[in-house]
């Protein structure tokens, strides 16, 4: 007599146990939920102020693949312009942090590409790149640019192996770290493609 009782006894346990796992379950699922940051797409005049930095970075990247410190110097002057003009203010933002974030990293940027140009190197020019590489790519993401599919590309041998990035738009790689030495050296780690809704 005493098991069917037990199991009885088990059995309420279980169930008492399981309707307040969703009673508990149901109170959580009622209370605020915690809203993502919301972004709605770009103004024109954002969008062309950041596809005028795109346009910069892409001239410093080739002027390293070529292994050109003057091109690389100029292009890095561009850069700092494109950088310290982009319209962080005509972002949409509901909370203001991506307008924040966005403009903290295009100064960070500068910076770099100011940092570039004092170099006399190519390879401190391209340690520095590998500095400005890192702060776009996460600023790309922060805007969630959508003018264009980006690539985010990677030689493991750059820095005697550390490794490094480096973005570009077409998927081919040509290597900024090594230029003729290592041309084709790396691989596409991500891509982005905010236009695609």
């Amino acid at each position: 007599m005493r098991r069917p009782v037990a199991l009885i006894l088990v059995l309420i346990a279980l169930g008492v146990g399981a309707y307040l796992l969703f009673f508990k379950k149901e109170k959580v699922e009622r209370g605020p939920k915690d809203k993502p940051l919301a972004i709605g797409e770009n103004t024109g005049s954002f969008n062309q102020s950041f596809n005028n930095l795109l346009t910069a970075y892409f001239e410093v990247k080739d002027a390293l693949v070529a292994s050109d410190t003057i091109k690389a110097n100029a292009a890095a002057a561009a850069l700092v312009v494109a950088a310290d003009s982009l319209k962080t203010d005509e972002i949409k933002d509901s909370s203001g942090v991506i307008k924040a974030t966005a403009k903290d990293y295009a100064g960070t940027i500068s910076g770099w590409a100011k940092g570039l140009i004092g170099e006399k190197g190519i390879e401190a020019k391209r340690s520095e790149f590998k500095m400005i590489s890192e702060s776009l790519w996460t600023l790309v993401r922060t805007v969630k640019f959508s003018g264009q599919k980006l690539y985010y590309q990677y030689c493991p041998m750059a820095f005697n192996d550390q490794g490094a990035n480096w973005l570009s738009k077409e998927r081919e790689i040509k290597n900024p770290y090594f230029g003729d030495a290592m041309l084709e050296c790396g691989k596409v780690d991500d891509s982005l493609d905010y236009s695609i809704k």
